[in-house]
């Protein structure tokens, strides 16, 4: 029996449930590249509430200083009532009044600005220049930078759902350390490299047993204490595979990815297999992020690169996925799901030729949650899979980028347990695939690959590795599995 056919198995692998590392961070606006695209969320500015109250006392210091003459012009009947003062004590009692008058004038000068008729100069805010002050500047930068790419309703409905429901279920093999001591680690380091020979063995056991984000913490500790990198000191003390495992190990994970997706665009030829890998299992925040460090080391935005390197439907379903615009709620709109399995059979099957936009649209822009019940829907139509229709209409990159979501939806961990196989069978070992998946997925669900490639091929993960590795290579990544 096919494992991607039928009711999702892993259903808590839907989308972006298998959350990305902290390391990956939030995006950070670049000026002239990704702030130029995203003008959408400004119109919404002026109806939210803090930025009038921001501008209240611009607009209303001058309707208070307007008030001070009033409240000057109350006291003169308090400076009337001193004379009638010494005349008696029964008439001071008079001089009160008077005086709790001028206060209520002095209110009304207050209750100025708070009133109606100071916000419709904030209906300005739009087109004030704010960034004329130096002071203003960066936090105007800092929320557009808080919307990058996404609808202002949309990130808390995705980060909440995947923090309270689905990231306890997935199975890390890596996890951060705690309590974490870089400066001790960066020690341990530097003793295994200093002198004659190396000590791979406490490499490997400090490496592969912090996360991305603390392994970054280590390099900056072992600069500051030693004055040296580390990553150029691990690259003249290892060779071969393993230095390549433990550079990848010491990249960020945006910058890793990024370099992943550049040299498979890069050079002659273009690696297929690489753009369907990253760009069909990635979210919204990690391509939105993976973008963004794309364009710090190389000058050029991703989309373009991705579009100048591919043709035909396979760049238009790319392009589409670059946008990292999917939905990303857990809300299942069952009625919707019918009207797109119908698009899609009318869209295939039921005409002569494949209208490939329709596809397009619904697998690119439909959330996980939403695309698992169209599938299942489209069984109900048709009586047979959606993987069948579309390895019948399809041919091609199209066809295995299409297949890679279907699979992505229902199994997130066979996806990526197949990717792992596919990489060490046969003759060879595609090393840079097996890096690529063991070092992004060992945070995130690597234990739910592992048992996902023991259920369909039987045998272990780490019988195949052991079987197609040597050496402290082979150690390095049973490191990451957690069992070196």
């Amino acid at each position: 029996m096919n494992p991607y056919q039928g009711q999702p198995g892993y259903l808590h692998n839907i989308g972006f449930s298998n959350s990305a590392p902290q390391s990956f961070g939030n995006p950070s606006p670049m000026p002239g590249f990704p702030t130029m695209g995203y003008p959408a969320p400004q119109p919404g500015y002026p109806q939210s509430t803090p930025y009038p109250s921001q501008s209240r006392p611009q607009s209303g210091y001058p309707q208070q200083n307007q008030a001070y003459p009033q409240q000057t012009q109350s006291y003169q009947p308090q400076n009337q009532g001193y004379p009638q003062q010494n005349q008696g004590y029964p008439q001071q009692s008079q001089g009160h009044p008077q005086q709790h008058q001028g206060y209520a004038q002095q209110s009304q000068g207050y209750s100025q600005p708070h009133s109606a008729q100071g916000y419709p100069s904030s209906q300005s805010y739009p087109a004030q220049s704010i960034p004329q002050s130096g002071y203003q500047q960066p936090n105007h930068g800092f929320a557009q930078s808080q919307y990058l790419g996404y609808p202002p309703s949309n990130p808390s409905r995705a980060y909440t759902a995947s923090s309270t429901i689905n990231e306890p279920k997935s199975k890390p093999t890596v996890v951060p350390v705690n309590p974490f001591e870089p400066r001790e680690d960066a020690a341990v380091l530097r003793k295994a490299m200093k002198g004659f020979g190396t000590d791979e063995k406490a490499i490997i056991q400090v490496l592969t047993r912090r996360s991305n984000e603390q392994r970054l913490r280590i390099a900056f500790e072992f600069k500051t204490l030693y004055g040296k990198d580390l990553v150029s000191d691990l690259k003249s003390e290892t060779s071969g595979k393993f230095e390549d495992l433990l550079v990848a190990l010491m990249t960020p994970l945006p910058q890793f990815y990024a370099k992943e997706l550049h040299d498979a665009t890069s050079g002659i030829g273009t690696d297929e297999d690489v753009l369907i890998e990253v760009m069909c299992t990635m979210t919204n925040h990690e391509i939105h992020v993976i973008k963004q460090a794309y364009t710090a080391i190389y000058g050029t935005l991703l989309e373009d690169d991705l579009r100048g390197d591919t043709s035909g439907n396979f760049k238009r379903l790319m392009t589409s996925l670059c946008m990292g615009n999917r939905a990303e709620d857990f809300h299942v709109d069952q009625e919707r799901a019918r009207e797109d399995a119908r698009s899609l059979l009318q869209a295939g099957e039921l005409r002569l030729g494949t209208d490939e936009s329709i596809f397009n649209a619904v697998l690119c822009s439909r959330s996980f949650t939403q695309l698992a019940a169209i599938f299942q829907e489209y069984q109900y139509l048709t009586g047979h899979d959606i993987d069948d229709a579309i390895k019948a209409e399809f041919s091609g990159d199209l066809e295995k980028a299409l297949r890679a979501i279907v699979k992505v939806v229902r199994n997130k961990p066979l996806f990526f347990a197949e990717r792992l196989h596919k990489s060490m069978k046969g003759l060879g070992t595609n090393d840079r695939q097996l890096i690529r998946i063991m070092v992004t997925r060992c945070e995130v669900d690597l234990g739910d690959i592992s048992e996902m490639f023991q259920a369909k091929y039987g045998e272990s993960l780490q019988s195949w590795i052991e079987g197609d590795c040597s050496g402290h290579y082979k150690k390095c990544l049973l490191g990451l599995l957690g069992l070196y």
